[in-house]
């Protein structure tokens, strides 16, 4: 009985009864001025970098973007297995078109008159040894024949010039979450802008036309020595807009870095390249 009337005494005054916090008055300068700058220092806090510099009361998306490039650009060639040649688009894009990608060829090795048949290959083997060469003995193969000769690479680079094309890149990008969509070629650039504008960090930054070799230079490399082996650029696209802001002030940034491996201590087939 008396556990019962315990429980029913609690209730009672969980229910009935009403209890204030006791607050002491401190009448101190000291106190009373940290207790102030204490609250100051956590109001600072909250708006300037919490709000203001942060941006946490912002939602974030993420950005859906496509990719499209044109290359442009005539190379000239006189060799005396190729005798003078003209070079344009379609002879040095190959595929004609990738996706978020585009290959330029800049040297190339030439082996003319080839025939299926057999012949000696280019470095030596086992198997069946015929003459290569006056000197030299090397396995008899069936291929194309004579065979490619990758020993010896055309230096300078076959089309070395090609550093004086230039690329187009149009670059769609869209914010779904906020219905948000935009594209590098701003509406403040006009068609007879985009005939003359080549980009420029300091003069043209918003200018989608990129000459070869100052891509190349902006990455810190040098277009004429990786066009010897080959290499793999990229070009980074950044969009980082503030939405609060107005939309001119959404526009892109333009970065440039050498993907390929450059390590002199292990530099096993360097460069990009096919048959």
């Amino acid at each position: 009985m008396s556990g019962g009337g315990g429980c029913c005494g609690e209730l009672y005054s969980c229910v009935f009864d009403y209890s204030t916090p006791r607050i002491a008055l401190i009448k101190s300068r000291k106190v009373g001025l940290l207790n102030r700058v204490i609250q100051l220092v956590i109001l600072a806090y909250v708006i300037g970098w919490v709000f203001v510099w942060e941006k946490g009361y912002q939602e974030f998306d993420t950005v859906i973007s496509s990719v499209t490039s044109k290359v442009k650009g005539v190379a000239a060639t006189n060799t005396s297995e190729l005798g003078f040649r003209v070079w344009d688009v379609a002879d040095y894009i190959i595929p004609p078109q990738e996706e978020n990608a585009f290959f330029v060829m800049t040297n190339l090795i030439l082996t003319p008159n080839q025939t299926q048949r057999q012949c000696p290959e280019v470095r030596v083997q086992t198997g069946r040894c015929v003459a290569y060469n006056e000197t030299v003995k090397t396995c008899e193969v069936d291929a194309w024949c004579p065979v490619e000769n990758d020993l010896t690479v055309p230096k300078p680079a076959f089309l070395g010039s090609a550093e004086n094309f230039t690329v187009l890149i149009k670059n769609n990008i869209w914010y779904p979450k906020f219905n948000f969509s935009k594209r590098n070629i701003l509406p403040n650039i006009s068609t007879e802008y985009l005939k003359s504008c080549i980009y420029d960090r300091v003069n043209n930054p918003f200018c989608p036309i990129f000459r070869l070799g100052s891509l190349v230079e902006e990455a810190g490399e040098s277009f004429q020595d990786m066009a010897l082996l080959g290499g793999v650029m990229g070009i980074q696209i950044s969009w980082n807009c503030d939405l609060d802001k107005k939309y001119t002030h959404c526009v892109p940034k333009y970065s440039f870095r050498r993907l390929d491996n450059r390590a002199f201590d292990h530099n096993v087939s360097p460069g990009y390249n096919f048959r």
